[in-house]
């Protein structure tokens, strides 16, 4: 059996000025190198990479490896900067009873 990747595509009634909408506005930056180089024998070591830097360009496969420790950006702890904007029209009606 094979699997299959599906793809929803937003149409106009999920844009940010629909009466029921909700958005955020983010910026993601990523801090120090976490990444476990004593795991396989038991032990915890970090390299002490303080702050990922791209290798590449955004949109190429350099742009996911640290320019300074050779790891992936997964390995990186994510800081997540930004605040969140809702209507508050999507949100439950509390009525006592």
């Amino acid at each position: 059996m094979k699997k299959r990747q599906v793809v929803y595509k937003r149409g106009d009634q999920f844009s940010k000025n629909s009466a029921n909408s909700s958005y955020s506005v983010r910026s993601v930056r990523y801090g120090e190198c976490q990444k476990n180089h004593a795991a396989n024998v038991g032990g915890f070591a970090v390299d002490g990479c303080r702050e990922f830097m791209p290798c590449g360009e955004e949109g190429t496969g350099g742009a996911l490896t640290c320019a300074a420790c050779g790891c992936h950006r997964n390995f990186h702890r994510r800081e997540v900067e930004g605040e969140a904007a809702c209507d508050g029209s999507s949100s439950p009606n509390f009525t006592d009873t």
